[in-house]
């Protein structure tokens, strides 16, 4: 049961971790002001990830224009991705202790 919640976690961490990627890009993508926005693939690109951006552009205002609120979103998204990896590793460890009492 333990490793099927350890694979849980693991599918969860390495969508955070590709997640991120997608949101590089993103940010990117925003230093080139003459993109086309309504090409699909930039379009799916801003609708994945500016859900999660808006999250933090309300905490965060844009300083000088400035949007600094995708520093915050990284540090959120990373710790998020480190407690699942780290729960991962406990319920294996603990998978592994009960299997040799």
């Amino acid at each position: 049961m333990s490793t099927v919640i350890s694979n849980i976690f693991a599918v969860l961490s390495q969508t955070l971790f590709i997640y991120s990627y997608i949101l590089i890009l993103r940010v990117l993508l925003t230093w080139f002001p003459n993109l086309d926005w309504s090409n699909p693939i930039l379009s799916n690109i801003s609708a994945i990830t500016d859900p999660y951006l808006n999250l933090f552009r309300g905490i965060i205002p844009a300083i000088g224009g400035l949007d600094i609120s995708p520093i915050l979103a990284f540090i959120v998204l990373n710790l998020a991705e480190s407690v699942l990896s780290n729960l991962r590793f406990a319920f294996l460890n603990s998978s592994l202790i009960n299997s040799f009492t």
